[in-house]
C-alpha cells in the first residue's frame, strides 16, 4: 500500500478518504508503540533502587491490541451494512472473540464478549455503572465519525455493547466530535480543540475534566491528573495531547504520552487517530511506518482501509 504523502503544507486539500487512512494508520502506530510500554511510568522506574543491580531492560516489541482490532472490525461492519446497528457490531466483535484473535482486552469488554458468546443480547451484556467507565468504547469509535448519518442514539448503542456508562459514551462522543471538527474544517490545529469539544458535549465528568485541563498551562500538569484507562483520565488526556500537535509533531506527541505512563496503548491510539485525521499519513516518520509495516496485522489494516 502506498502512503499518501505531500500534504505537510497543504493538508487541507486532503480528501475524506485520505483523512480516514491517516486516522487508521496513525491510530495503529499509537496502539502498537504504546502497547510496548503499557503500565510503565518512566518517572517511577528511574527512582527504583536495585540492590543487586538494575536488570537489563527487555526489548519493547510493538504489538497491535484490541484498540486497533475492534476499530478495524467496526470499519468492516460500516463498509458492509447500509444500516449500522449495535447488533451488527456486536456480532462482528463476537466473531473476532470466537476466533481467539483478540489481544489485550479489558475487563469490561471481556465480560461483554463472554456473555455474548453465551447467548446474551448486546444491550444486556457486560458491566454497568462505575465498573463500565473505561475507555474501551472511545478507543474503537473513530470510524463512526466518518459516517454522518449515524445518530447519537446509534453511537450510544454501539458503546453500550461493552461499556454501559454515561461517561464512557461521552468519552467516545469526544473522539467523534474531534474528528468531525477536522472534517468540517473547524479545527485546523491552530484553534483550541479542548474548548471546541467542551462546547459540543453534555455535562459530565469527562466535560468537567476537559474544563479543568483547559485552565492548565502545560501538558505536564495535564498528565498528572491521571493517565489510566478510566475514561475521565484517558480521553481528555488524548485530546489535550492532540491539541498540541503543532508544537510537538506526531512522534514527539507519542513519546510524551508514553513517558506519562498508564494506559499508553489506548491513550496513544486515540490521540494518534485525531492527529492522523488532521495531518494524514504525511505526519508519520518513515521509521515508525516501517515498524508498523513489519507487523503481522499490517495487511489486515491495509485491506480494511481499502474498504472505506
Amino acid at each position: 500500500m502506498m502512503r499518501i504523502i505531500g500534504f505537510t503544507e497543504n493538508y487541507w486539500r486532503m480528501t475524506v478518504k485520505e483523512r480516514f487512512e491517516g486516522c487508521i494508520l496513525c491510530g495503529a502506530i499509537g496502539d502498537a508503540w504504546g502497547s510496548a510500554f503499557e503500565g510503565l511510568n518512566e518517572e517511577v522506574t528511574e527512582n527504583v533502587f536495585y540492590p543487586f543491580g538494575k536488570p537489563e531492560e527487555k526489548e519493547r516489541l510493538w504489538s497491535i491490541t484490541d484498540d486497533t482490532q475492534l476499530t478495524l472490525v467496526t470499519v468492516e461492519v460500516l463498509s458492509n451494512k447500509d444500516n449500522i446497528t449495535a447488533e451488527a457490531v456486536s456480532a462482528a466483535f463476537l466473531k473476532l472473540y470466537q476466533e481467539r484473535r483478540i489481544r489485550g482486552i479489558g475487563a469490561s469488554t471481556l465480560k461483554s464478549l463472554e456473555e455474548l458468546n453465551a447467548g446474551g443480547h448486546w444491550s444486556q451484556v457486560g458491566r454497568r455503572g462505575e465498573y463500565a467507565a473505561g475507555n474501551g468504547a472511545a478507543m474503537r469509535i473513530a470510524p463512526l465519525a466518518f459516517f454522518r448519518d449515524i445518530s447519537r442514539e446509534a453511537i450510544r448503542d454501539i458503546c453500550t455493547i461493552t461499556h454501559n456508562n454515561d461517561d464512557a459514551y461521552i468519552g467516545a462522543l469526544c473522539i467523534i466530535e474531534a474528528i468531525r471538527l477536522i472534517l468540517n474544517k473547524e479545527w485546523t490545529g491552530n484553534e483550541n480543540l479542548v474548548e471546541l469539544i467542551i462546547e459540543r458535549i453534555p455535562d459530565s465528568r469527562v466535560r468537567d475534566r476537559l474544563i479543568r485541563i483547559n485552565a492548565l498551562d502545560s501538558l505536564d500538569e495535564v498528565y498528572k491528573l491521571g493517565t489510566s484507562g478510566y475514561v475521565v483520565d484517558s480521553v481528555p488526556l488524548a485530546i489535550a495531547f492532540a491539541n498540541s500537535i503543532n508544537d510537538l509533531g506526531f512522534e514527539k506527541m507519542l513519546e510524551r504520552l508514553i513517558a506519562a505512563g498508564g494506559d499508553t496503548d489506548t491513550n496513544c491510539s486515540m490521540a494518534a487517530q485525531i492527529v492522523g485525521t488532521l495531518r494524514g499519513t504525511s505526519c508519520i516518520p518513515d521509521h515508525l511506518f516501517l515498524k508498523l509495516k513489519a507487523l503481522d496485522e499490517y495487511e489486515w489494516i491495509v485491506s480494511t482501509i481499502q474498504k472505506f
